[in-house]
């Protein structure tokens, strides 16, 4: 069904799952049963029902308590209010009371106590509130007590929903905490902060606030809010309880803004600012806002201009929120043709301030060389925040000699190219965890007549026996790291890609030995055979199992412009005559990891995959023709290079565990600018953040001016300046910066005065 949120503006919302509650019987609290109710259902809804399910007669006197902590219990005494406005939430405890016969309640009815909670809120927030030196109207004193004054305490009165609980008492008025409703640190910080404002805090406690009670005011709360956080504030300077639970005021708070209804963490400057307006408008002296027409400036001078600005907002708006809180900007616009100047005076209630950011950032990233000897080093550059990839291989560049246009940058990320960057991609894209390696490459443009860039990747290949239909099926798992290589565009040949593969892997690749590896011109037999390459070789069988047939090498070196051999260039034919025999072979003989030549085995054998390396495209044949190297070369200049095939070496894992080792292959150094120093956290004062506020910046082409000289829009300058100053400025830090693909939390450290 559909339900309004809200009480003066409604938000009307489907509501598709229903509110579950547990109800159980007092003294049987653990035994209880699980309802679903509706958020428009009351509280007289809820106790039928819980009558019916415990079978209390109707006209049998009852109450119902809402079970929100271990010990903390609130009664529910609106029937008529619904499972909303009592602030109801998913999987909450209410336990139903009978009255004795002798009228006393089984659980007392302890007046002007307040429920516990058993821990107290403590959270940071981005919020500082200062105050300004004045000289009338709010008197300080050293120690703030607005209880001193003969308006006192006793005088509040609770509302039905304020059962409270003994606390821990205090001696000192305001030395209160306020107990977490769930994340509600958020609202808990901002409460606090407006509590210790000693001229807002007089003024509730001594109950100025209720002569001027705006209840007809339609922008207002019907005075509800006022009056909440009167409550809540009498009793934090109540001076008896150490901590008390604000939830009255939470309550109150969800009924008017739903974005605060719940339990999750909120922003505490949203909630502040809320706050604010909503007491401003409750107490607002104004009856009958008047029309007020604007002015510019008009070559007047800024005094003038000024007073008519702020007495024009007091016209309209009256109030202690105003008298303390709210402050005048000054506004300045140049069109950047006629030079028009547009001066306006704007009311304030809050300053919100920009961080002054780092222009620059420390990269961790790692050089891969094309010296096969030389281990991949660490470096630490500098480099422009808001600069590009080509800013990270001139800062590397400087550092180790190796010129930038021979450079690719790479994220790996489990064993595989998760990104390869682009020379204008922006480095914000770059996260602080990314590990960021640089490949030294001979080539690299498209349009190198002499040399292409090859993607690699290193598989540890494995053959198993599928029990559905007896075939053979390869698996291969991604280890290692990924490397580039450089090679010849027209005259690479298998067998030099082989040996190429191998001088480029000479630091953690062993080769065999002449009796270990007869002959080299047999390097490249396939070691296995699978569904996805069956169609691309001649295969013959022996000791039961698919063996690659002997290849002529003679014509190795001729035709060098022929093209890589189609998937689909060998015919079945050769296997087809033998097909029965071989599948009755096949479900008797033994599974073998391995299947080799028993002859000459090569380390690893090539096949063509995608981006991911765990989809295998085509097998790289040897035919003693040159490979057609461009449908696998890195197109740096192109935005697909993820579409592109890669080449992965399939190791053998009884070779791989003899020739390649692991632990020379994660091997590094470090530069000496790893050495240096950690440097210190910047830190800027709040004045900083004040001048890059009041900063003339230009409009951007979505947020022009219109001029009226020239009479249309203008990307005109602006600049902001504070004219007056509230007697409590409330200054917001924008903690978070914003890019393309990410939202980033500054820990810059504001010194402020206190």
């Amino acid at each position: 069904q559909v339900v309004e949120h809200g009480m003066f503006v409604k938000h009307c919302k489907v509501e598709v799952y229903l509110t579950e509650l547990k109800l159980c019987e007092n003294g049987d609290v653990e035994n209880s049963f699980t309802r679903h109710f509706s958020k428009a259902d009351t509280i007289d809804t809820i106790e039928k029902e819980m009558k019916k399910l415990f079978e209390i007669p109707e006209d049998k006197e009852t109450r119902l308590w809402n079970k929100y902590t271990s010990n903390t219990y609130e009664p529910l005494n609106k029937l008529d209010s619904s499972i909303q406005d009592a602030g109801l939430c998913q999987g909450q405890v209410l336990i139903i009371e009978q009255k004795n016969e002798d009228g006393t309640w089984p659980r007392q009815f302890i007046s002007n106590n307040f429920p516990t909670s058993p821990g107290l809120s403590s959270a940071s927030s981005s919020l500082a509130i200062g105050s300004s030196t004045y000289s009338s109207g709010y008197g300080r004193t050293n120690r703030f007590n607005p209880f001193n004054s003969s308006s006192g305490y006793n005088s509040y009165g609770y509302s039905s929903y304020d059962y409270r609980e003994p606390g821990r008492g205090t001696s000192q008025p305001g030395l209160c905490g306020l107990s977490n409703l769930g994340n509600t640190c958020f609202m808990n910080s901002a409460i606090q902060c407006l509590s210790n404002t000693p001229p807002l805090t007089e003024y509730f406690v001594n109950n100025k606030y209720v002569s001027e009670l705006n209840n007809e005011n339609p922008l207002g709360m019907k005075g509800e809010i006022a009056k909440a956080y009167a409550d809540l504030t009498k009793q934090i300077w109540s001076g008896r309880y150490s901590y008390v639970t604000p939830r009255a005021f939470k309550t109150q708070v969800g009924r008017f803004a739903p974005q605060f209804s719940g339990y999750q963490q909120q922003d505490s400057q949203e909630l502040l600012a809320f706050l604010l307006d909503g007491l401003h408008e409750d107490l607002n002296r104004i009856l009958n806002k008047p029309y007020v027409e604007l002015k510019d400036a008009e070559g007047r001078p800024d005094e003038v201009v000024a007073r008519e600005a702020w007495e024009n907002h007091q016209k309209r708006n009256n109030s202690i929120i105003v008298d303390i809180f709210h402050g005048l900007f000054k506004s300045t616009l140049v069109c950047p043709e006629c030079s028009k100047v547009s001066v306006t005076f704007d009311p304030f209630c809050y300053l919100t301030l920009p961080l002054p950011m780092k222009k620059e950032r420390n990269m961790e990233v790692f050089l891969i060389c094309m010296d096969p000897r030389s281990k991949p080093t660490q470096y630490k550059v500098t480099v422009p925040k808001s600069g590009q990839i080509s800013d990270l291989c001139v800062a590397l560049s400087k550092l180790s000699g190796v010129p930038a246009h021979k450079m690719v940058v790479a994220d790996v990320y489990n064993h595989r190219f998760h990104k390869i960057f682009q020379m204008d991609e922006k480095l914000n894209n770059i996260l602080e965890r990314d590990d960021i390696f640089v490949y030294e490459v001979a080539g690299g443009k498209q349009d190198d007549p002499e040399q292409v860039v090859l993607p690699v990747y290193h598989r540890e290949k494995r053959i198993r026996h599928n029990s559905y239909n007896c075939n053979l099926v390869s698996t291969g798992m991604l280890f290692g790291q990924p490397l580039f290589i450089s090679v010849p565009r027209s005259s690479t040949t298998c067998r030099r890609l082989y040996h190429m593969l191998l001088d480029h892997m000479a630091r953690y690749v062993n080769r065999p030995s002449d009796d270990e590896e007869d002959d080299e011109d047999h390097y490249d037999r396939p070691l296995y055979v699978d569904q996805n390459n069956a169609n691309n070789m001649r295969y013959s069988r022996q000791n039961g199992f698919p063996q690659p047939l002997e290849v002529d090498m003679e014509e190795e070196e001729s035709s060098m412009d022929r093209e890589l051999p189609s998937e689909n260039e060998d015919s079945q034919s050769d296997e087809s005559a033998d097909n029965e025999e071989e599948t009755e072979r096949c479900r008797t003989a033994p599974a073998n990891d391995n299947v080799a030549s028993p002859r000459r085995r090569p380390l690893f054998t090539f096949h063509v995959v995608n981006a991911y390396g765990n989809s295998e495209v085509n097998t790289i044949l040897d035919d003693g023709r040159p490979i057609k190297l461009v449908i696998f070369s890195l197109h740096l200049d192109s935005r697909d290079v993820l579409d592109q095939p890669y080449i992965a070496l399939d190791w053998d894992p009884e070779l791989k565990r003899r020739y390649y080792d692991e632990k020379a292959a994660e091997d590094f150094e470090r530069h000496e600018s790893m050495q240096s120093q950690p440097t210190r956290k910047h830190s800027v004062r709040l004045r900083d953040c004040i001048e890059l506020f009041t900063t003339k910046e230009r409009l951007g082409v979505d947020d022009p001016w219109y001029c009226p000289s020239c009479k249309r829009h203008q990307q005109a300058t602006k600049k902001f300046d504070l004219w007056s100053l509230p007697h409590i400025l409330v200054v917001h830090l924008k903690r978070f910066s914003y890019s393309r693909y990410l939202r980033d939390k500054l820990d810059t450290l504001v010194d402020f005065p206190f």
